[in-house]
């Protein structure tokens, strides 16, 4: 007997925008406990006697883990599946968040955090993952743009309400606060997620069709094991150098923020714990705009007839404004001026990272997760170098020269602006290269393999 014709006049169902709404999920609690690290620098330091130089070694760890594991576990997802290693990952995550509180001095702190990054590392591979699977390439754009907006919101949150608890109830207790909310996410994630949209129960024949009506053959062979992955084709592709290329001048760029800023903002501008997590979260503000705005961008563009270039002329265009925010921004004595102008600076390079998931996911071909694991994680290189930069230039400065305040932190950022008109080239030399498929098994006349 034959199956009955789906029926794809009914209204399509919605289940792929409660995806997108895990996704957000997902993605502000990434921040919220990366980022609350940050504001945790200086009392820190405090109560267990760390200096600059220390204190980047810690936050190096983090970043060490972030990038050493987004490979091997977006390869997980790609063979299991994202739901098990989704759900794993930010129970684990979690776990760290609230040992981090435990922590009694400079080795604990340091295991504490490398684990936490292992733990974070496969997040968004992952989501890259679902996002191939569940929707179509019209709609990820905006998905990704909001998804990476809440991560934003996520870093927005972060800074004033880690200020406010360390002043309430000191910062062991608000990593033990953190750690508390990723274990919801989990388990609701674990219980309502499947990996194969055609599974879902709340996922009817009008809405399967819809999310696989644009599939490209990648796109396709993304829904089962994508075989072994062609490193060799992989580590030598022009579009993937350069994607990751893009990756490091950014995390360096960013990692500023994530990391050090806080205490930029004590020791250069003397600014106290609240206001500077304040200021801080004005910053992440300008973030969360520019990947709302980017992510509505992104979907434009894939219409455009070479939507490729149209993402590198976004590219530099955006770079190079953030260069001048952040060149301007330094110069001026106001502190909110500062933050709004490096807020402007935040926003315009984050308008460009929709855009770059757009240009990577097609990019990585079948081996969605783990390309993109490797693309994303080589930006450790990035990140790790500013995080020790800062405290290396810092310590330098004070102990070599004698300087301290703005005289000792400000003549930093001139690296950080060159790195930033470094990114807008780079975006300039992207170019789409696909990465070889496997041929075709050969099967004889007869069908008999």
């Amino acid at each position: 007997m034959s199956s009955p014709e789906p029926d794809l006049d009914l209204p399509a169902t919605r289940a792929r925008f409660v995806v997108a709404a895990w996704l957000c999920g997902l993605s502000g609690i990434l921040y919220l406990d990366r980022i609350c690290m940050g504001q945790a620098v200086v009392p820190i330091q405090k109560e267990l006697g760390l200096s600059n130089s220390e204190m980047s070694y810690v936050l190096m760890s983090f970043t060490l883990a972030y990038g050493l594991f987004a490979v091997p576990v977006g390869r997980a997802g790609d063979k299991s599946g994202p739901r098990s290693v989704l759900a794993s990952i930010v129970l684990a995550w979690s776990l760290f968040t609230a040992l981090t509180g435990a922590a009694t001095g400079l080795l604990s702190l340091l295991l504490v955090r490398f684990l936490f990054g292992a733990a974070e590392a496969g997040a968004f591979p992952n989501a890259a993952k679902v996002m191939a699977r569940w929707f179509p390439p019209s709609e990820r754009g905006r998905v990704q743009g909001v998804m990476l907006a809440f991560s934003q919101l996520g870093a927005v949150a972060a800074p004033a309400a880690t200020a406010y608890l360390i002043d309430l109830a000191g910062w062991r207790l608000a990593f033990f606060v953190y750690g508390f909310i990723g274990v919801a996410w989990a388990v609701g994630f674990w219980f309502w997620f499947r990996n194969d949209p055609a599974t879902h129960r709340g996922v009817n024949e009008s809405e399967l069709a819809r999310i696989r009506t644009q599939d490209t053959p990648e796109d396709a062979a993304a829904q089962a094991d994508p075989g072994p992955v062609p490193w060799g084709a992989v580590l030598t592709n022009h579009g993937v150098i350069v994607l990751s290329a893009i990756m490091v001048f950014g995390a360096f760029y960013t990692y500023f923020f994530y990391s050090w800023f806080q205490k930029y903002l004590k020791a250069a501008r003397n600014i106290e714990n609240v206001e500077a997590g304040n200021l801080t979260s004005l910053v992440m503000a300008g973030s969360a705009v520019g990947m709302l705005f980017g992510g509505w961008l992104a979907d434009k563009l894939s219409k455009r007839a070479n939507p490729v270039r149209a993402r590198r002329y976004l590219g530099v265009t955006c770079y190079l404004t953030a260069a001048g925010c952040l060149f301007f921004g330094i110069r001026q004595d106001d502190a909110l001026a500062l933050a709004a102008l490096w807020g402007a600076s935040f926003c315009a390079m984050h308008v460009t990272l929709p855009n770059w998931w757009s240009c990577a996911i097609p990019q990585c071909g079948r081996h969605t997760a783990t390309i993109f694991g490797l693309m994303n994680g080589l930006g450790v290189f990035g990140a790790m170098a500013s995080q020790f930069f800062v405290g290396w230039f810092t310590d330098r400065q004070e102990q070599l020269h004698g300087l301290t305040g703005r005289v000792a932190w400000d003549p930093m950022f001139d690296v950080y602006v060159g790195v930033l008109v470094c990114n807008a080239v780079a975006w300039w030399l992207y170019r789409f290269t696909p990465l070889p498929e496997p041929p075709a098994p050969t099967v004889p006349e007869d069908g008999v393999c």
